[in-house]
């Protein structure tokens, strides 16, 4: 059995328009939404073993927060493969990854993210929306092998779910 989490970014700041995306920083309601979706993921008490987030700014923040909410001690990858990338380049980092690794955290950009949900799961998203939490178990011993076949959308978590 294998574990999938992907979170999306926190929301970023549009406010210096001089700033290129990969430096934009998180907004107000992202570092507000950040905290509290890590705090959110800590109460089910899921154990990743690894962690692979965008290089971007806006991801590394997030991913601060998740770290330590969830006192993450284990490996993280920053993967330029996966800033900003399609679904395809997501799906080509899950699979290489080592099969003794079982729960994966994956911090990374919209339209990718929600792209590969909706080739991984039976469900349908029509947007992945800034910090959420696609929880996904594949009943496989192998990243190489993750499908839609073999995927069950445990849970999908959002900010504005709680408000």
């Amino acid at each position: 059995m294998k574990k999938l989490l992907l979170i999306r970014h926190a929301k970023s700041s549009w406010e210096d328009l001089t700033l290129e995306d990969f430096l934009r920083p998180l907004n107000k309601r992202g570092l507000k939404d950040a905290p509290f979706m890590a705090k959110l993921l800590k109460k089910k008490e899921i154990k990743a073993d690894l962690l692979i987030c965008s290089p971007s700014i806006r991801t590394k923040l997030t991913s601060e927060f998740f770290i330590k909410e969830l006192n993450f001690k284990n490996e993280i990858i920053f993967e330029k493969a996966i800033y900003e990338a399609p679904y395809e380049n997501l799906l080509e980092v899950l699979q290489k990854i080592d099969d003794r690794f079982k729960t994966i955290i994956l911090i990374g950009h919209n339209p990718g993210l929600c792209d590969l949900t909706n080739f991984l799961c039976e469900e349908y998203f029509e947007n992945i929306p800034t910090c959420a939490i696609v929880e996904i178990n594949f009943n496989t011993n192998s990243w190489n092998e993750i499908s839609k076949k073999n995927s069950k959308l445990i849970s999908f978590e959002y900010p504005k779910k709680y408000k």
